[in-house]
């Protein structure tokens, strides 16, 4: 089943939705008709080894989500 992407033309509200066959979407805020399609992005999944490197802190074990330079680790600073 493909999945759609709009834009409602009466209140700018995106969203998704599946439409099936002859089916005509609908906005889910404001059940307008008046819909602009937009351009969706898609996802490929690849066979073998990510060759992106895992993201780490800054001191590579505390796991910071701040990033590199913002270890909360008080024993390493």
């Amino acid at each position: 089943m493909p999945i759609f992407e709009y834009v409602c033309k009466d209140c700018d509200h995106p969203f998704e939705a599946l439409v099936y066959g002859k089916q005509k979407a609908e906005c889910p805020k404001c059940h307008s008709n008046k819909l602009a399609t937009r351009l969706s992005v898609f996802a490929v999944s690849a066979k073998g080894a990510s060759t992106a490197a895992p993201s780490t802190g800054a001191c590579g074990s505390c796991g910071d989500p701040r990033g590199p330079g913002s270890c909360s680790r008080s024993d390493l600073n």
